[in-house]
């Protein structure tokens, strides 16, 4: 009989059984599809030994005037710039107390009681002294001034934080009347925390005496350049400027009070910049001249100026209230405007001119996004991540058709959509989606979609902030690791420095050996398999042959893997593939088959051609 040619259409799809399939794939993991042939995808390196403090949720690149390729990261601990592999504080101050605070230690302990009149910090919040003495023993002058994060609040004037050393009975004095207490903004969470009991949720929300959960959100950044400088801020705090004559060791400052700052918001849920028209916008924010916040209202600096939020005769700052929805979730500027996304709803905000300035035009209604981060461009078009389907815009708003979105959105913990993200990986054409499966707190998961190609797959990696690669030379991601990696950067995992295999497989959906209708043995396959791009000097990939009696039956089991004499048939096969290997001798028999291709060794990197069988009928029973 002739060869039979396995033809398999691009992409992953597993809407329907496996047998419907007949002729796709059905399942794979770091794998993806280029002129509709699968490969393993490629692999990822740290960009230093450094580390950052927290989990990443934001990440933003853009160089300076004088030359600097700078990426800032914002965790839910603190905020960061990276140059160089090295991450710079730059988290703002939140209140400095002068000559107010004092030291209380015990001896034997490391811990240290802190007070400090109306401190205003919270668990996890980090704060820094200077000017203090030592309190006679072993906690010195170098010990205390120094950052620390506070483990404990007692109440409103206590709390506190653990020493670098232990005390001993001569640390009996309190630091001195000269400690100076910088406290940075209140940190967040990296994940969405159930809250319980009395005030968790509205009043007359539930039964009298019966406790309520609520959540606590987690820390999410909205960040952009303004020229060389920055301006960023955590969702429902305040707007920061960062200012790049002063260098990455300086913090950035509360914008409102820098000289010339007029209604700057003091609330915002997200942050975003018109690069064209050089407007900053605030959504979600505080009424004009009002600390009342609306999560309704758009707000918008004067043209050219981020200082300037009073709306005049002479100047077009301005504000405006969308009208379908209950909060403002997201904006992305798109070419021409700004992209604004409610919890039902879609606008596109225009620049007009006076007297309206922006106009804001509904696009898309009854519509979901998930969350802040689960919206990216590609090509022109918008594409996000709905709390039920994937959407697109490209100048109307529409559901995508989605090969794979029973296996997403049946297995999600919809309770961390905060966590989701997206991100583009342009040189693939690929839009990624990372979320947490329905049984995790951290995200787990990733689903792709090509948009050259209109295929989808997906897999399995944890990843928590996404930056593509546009002044750099790969894309970047932000790991539990507490580091940056680029992506695309070899053909292994080199997260942490111990570089370690990328396994990669993908497989088949049930196919027909011949007709179906009769068995068929299977003898030889020509895998028609390469490695180029393999570092390794024997890169090989394992196949895998499962046949089965009828479909939708179980796989068949070898009969006897032992004292089998020549000639028996072995019902399930697995073989490896190496650089030249050019066939494949087996003996597989059944009606149907699923293929499975896969490697697990460093330094592998692989790509599936047309796979051939040499088969013969073997009988209907």
């Amino acid at each position: 009989m002739p060869f039979q040619k396995l033809l398999f259409k691009a992409g992953i799809n597993d809407e329907r059984t496996s047998y419907s399939s007949d002729g796709g794939w059905y399942d794979g993991d770091k794998i993806r599809f280029r002129q509709g042939f699968p490969e393993k995808i490629g692999g990822w390196n740290r960009i230093s030994t450094s580390t950052f403090q927290g989990v990443c949720r934001s990440l933003w690149n853009w160089v300076t005037l004088s030359g600097f390729n700078l990426v800032s990261v914002g965790t839910n601990l603190k905020f960061y710039l990276e140059q160089g592999g090295a991450y710079n504080d730059i988290t703002p101050i939140r209140a400095t107390t002068t000559n107010t605070a004092t030291f209380a230690a015990t001896s034997g302990s490391a811990t240290l009681t802190v007070t400090d009149s109306s401190h205003g910090a919270s668990v996890n919040d980090f704060v820094t002294y200077s000017g203090a003495v030592s309190l006679g023993g072993a906690i010195t002058a170098v010990v205390l001034n120094s950052e620390y994060q506070i483990i404990q609040v007692v109440n409103g004037n206590t709390y506190k934080i653990t020493a670098s050393a232990t005390a001993n009975a001569s640390d009996s004095g309190n630091g001195g009347g000269s400690i100076v207490a910088a406290y940075q903004i209140t940190t967040g969470q990296s994940s969405v925390v159930p809250l319980t009991g009395w005030g968790a949720g509205t009043w007359g929300g539930g039964t009298w005496g019966n406790g309520l959960a609520s959540t606590e959100a987690v820390r999410l950044w909205s960040q952009s350049n303004f020229g060389e400088d920055l301006i960023f801020g955590p969702r429902g705090g305040n707007i920061y400027y960062w200012d790049a004559s002063s260098g990455v060791t300086s913090r950035g400052v509360p914008l409102q009070t820098l000289g010339g700052a007029s209604a700057v918001p003091t609330h915002q849920n997200f942050i975003a910049i018109s690069d064209i028209n050089r407007f900053v916008f605030a959504f979600g924010a505080n009424e004009f001249g009002s600390s009342t916040v609306n999560p309704m209202l758009v707000r918008w600096s004067d043209q050219g100026s981020a200082l300037n939020w009073t709306p005049s005769a002479t100047a077009q700052a301005g504000f405006v209230t969308l009208s379908q929805g209950s909060e403002i979730v997201t904006a992305k500027q798109s070419r021409q405007e700004i992209l604004v996304w409610t919890d039902s709803a879609l606008y596109a905000m225009q620049y007009v001119g006076a007297p309206v300035i922006w106009s804001a035009q509904l696009v898309g209604e009854n519509i979901s996004v998930a969350g802040q981060n689960t919206v990216a461009f590609a090509g022109g078009v918008a594409y996000w991540m709905g709390k039920d389907k994937f959407y697109k815009y490209d100048g109307r708003t529409q559901p995508m058709r989605c090969d794979v979105k029973r296996h997403i959105f049946n297995d999600l913990n919809d309770l961390q959509y905060d966590q989701f993200f997206a991100g583009t990986n342009e040189a693939f054409h690929e839009v990624w989606w990372f979320y947490c499966s329905s049984d995790q707190t951290q995200i787990d998961k990733y689903v792709i979609y090509n948009y050259l190609e209109d295929t989808w797959y997906y897999g399995s990696l944890g990843r928590t902030a996404w930056l593509d690669s546009g002044l750099r030379n790969f894309p970047l991601a932000a790991t539990y690791s507490s580091n940056l990696v680029n992506h695309e950067d070899g053909i292994d995992n080199n997260e942490t420095g111990a570089e370690t295999a990328i396994t990669s497989t993908i497989s088949s959906s049930q196919f027909d050996l011949g007709d179906g209708d009769r068995f068929s043995l299977v003898s030889r396959v020509l895998p028609d398999m390469t490695f180029t791009g393999s570092t390794t000097a024997a890169p090989a990939a394992t196949l895998t042959l499962q046949p089965m009696a009828n479909s939708g039956s179980g796989y068949n089991t070898p009969l006897s893997e032992s004292g089998n004499s020549e000639g028996t048939v072995v019902r399930t096969a697995t073989t490896p593939i190496e650089q030249f290997t050019d066939e494949l001798y087996v003996r597989v028999r059944g009606r149907q088959m699923v293929l499975t291709i896969g490697s697990t060794g460093q330094g592998v990197m692989w790509q599936l051609g047309t796979p051939r069988l040499d088969t013969r009928p073997d009988g209907r029973r």
